[in-house]
């Protein structure tokens, strides 16, 4: 064992890399290293990538240029890159950034103890084998670095579908399903530590099992985690593909209490040629038919989707009728992308490539429209009984969630009352803005209308 490092780790990217980056910290601290948040304080610092579109790979570049600074300030630092952008351009980074001294890929996590104890060598190491690991829960112990009220819960790795735009499986391969039990252990113990909300993440979550061949899905996950971790009151689903949303887990969505009536489906656009050139969903008709079906099974349901604007070949006609689709399915959450044009994908050799220009304006445009969608659903909301998470209490000024607020990705409540963080209290609805919501503590049964004064 060498002598215990003071180790800073910063994380980029998705919820998923920051679950590898607590299973990381948890490996640091069973080797004895101790854990600080300033970076001029460490004598390792690690910064965990994200290299899925280009801004992502900018801001990775930035942070590891950051902290090769600090690392240069003070002679025996370490500098450790972990993550997707590892994974990807270890061989090409070695040469453009020789401050940095390991690379660590998405499948040799396990190995960051490695990484922060190895001496010296003459230039940067490394580690990089498989696409990624899923480790069993007992090795893959996590250090907790968020709020301790909620936690993100990791079911899968990889994915299967082949989308023209998307790099992660040639990134983080092919899909791979967790032991159910595995999922069940870990999360009893976030819930023993404290955790009243479990966020479910995955590449491809409603693919969850299928590989197993065992009967396994993540309806009978989430049928599971009710029964055997009641203290958890609320379970999302967050990156569910389109096609594989089954009755069987809409009737869980729908009948299950502590199964949250929100569900996260990018659907990415809904022009038929767009679909087509994308690799996705077979016709617009298909998405519409799929929209019906869900908000029939569950009635209630907040759901959120993801769209891309400025893929190649797209036209004007297709971002109207982008456009008049949102008006018409009204979501309750969007986010829309501009197109990156990722080397090793499908559509990088398409021909008609957007200028950049040309997707931020549509960007906008479709935003716009989604703007006014979301008011109209937030203001719906008004006088309605909610269930909310506090997250942050000044005096009487209180910020939390609802069931259909994701945590970072989605709008917040804020609260006259009195409630602690960490806490599950009843309010009521009294405004609303464009994507948040304002609200009063009161006892009022939850998603009934309340009595006007």
């Amino acid at each position: 064992m060498t002598e215990p490092r003071r180790v800073h780790l910063l994380t980029l990217g998705c919820p998923k890399n920051r679950v590898d980056s607590e299973v990381m910290l948890g490996v640091l601290a069973r080797r004895g290293h101790e854990l600080v948040l300033d970076p001029e304080a460490a004598d390792v610092l690690v910064v965990n990538t994200c290299s899925f579109i280009q801004p992502a790979k900018e801001e990775s570049i930035d942070a590891i240029l950051e902290l090769a600074r600090v690392k240069a300030a003070r002679p025996g630092r370490r500098l450790v890159v972990t993550g997707c952008l590892a994974q990807r351009y270890a061989d090409e980074l070695k040469t453009a950034l020789p401050e940095v001294d390991v690379f660590v890929g998405t499948g040799d996590l396990l190995r960051i103890a490695e990484a922060v104890e190895a001496p010296a060598a003459d230039g940067p190491v490394v580690y990089r084998g498989a696409q990624h690991v899923l480790p069993r829960r007992e090795l893959a112990r996590r250090v907790r670095a968020g709020a301790w009220w909620t936690a993100y819960l990791k079911v899968s790795e990889g994915c299967d579908h082949t989308c023209g735009f998307c790099i992660i499986p040639k990134i983080r391969g092919r899909h791979e399903s967790r032991p159910m039990d595995d999922v069940l252990e870990e999360a009893a113990v976030l819930a023993a530590d404290g955790a009243l909300e479990l966020n479910l993440v995955a590449q491809d979550l409603t693919a969850y099992g299928r590989d197993r061949r065992d009967g396994t899905s993540l309806a009978m996950l989430l049928r599971a985690l009710a029964l055997r971790v009641p203290a958890v009151r609320w379970l999302r689903l967050l990156y569910a593909y389109p096609a594989s949303v089954t009755d069987d887990l809409l009737e869980v969505i729908a009948t299950e209490p502590a199964v949250c009536k929100y569900i996260d489906m990018p659907l990415q656009h809904i022009s038929d040629r767009m679909l087509r050139a994308m690799r996705r969903e077979r016709s617009g008709a298909a998405i519409r038919r799929l929209l019906s079906r869900v908000r029939a099974a569950v009635p209630g349901v907040a759901v959120r989707s993801a769209f891309i604007v400025g893929f190649p070949g797209e036209t004007e006609d297709d971002v109207r009728g982008l456009c008049d689709f949102l008006e018409e399915a009204e979501f309750e959450r969007v986010g829309v992308f501009t197109y990156s044009r990722e080397e090793g994908t499908a559509a990088a050799t398409l021909p008609d490539q957007v200028a950049e220009a040309v997707k931020r304006e549509r960007r906008a445009r479709v935003m716009t429209v989604q703007a006014r969608v979301a008011a109209r659903r937030a203001a719906a909301q008004v006088g309605q009984g909610v269930e909310v998470l506090i997250e942050d209490a000044r005096g009487r000024a209180l910020v939390g969630r609802t069931r259909t607020q994701a945590p970072e990705i989605d709008g917040v409540i804020r609260l006259l009352g009195a409630a602690a963080p960490g806490t599950i209290v009843p309010a009521v609805v009294t405004g609303a803005d464009t994507y948040d919501l304002r609200g009063e503590v009161r006892e009022i049964p939850i998603d009934t209308p309340s009595p006007r004064a």
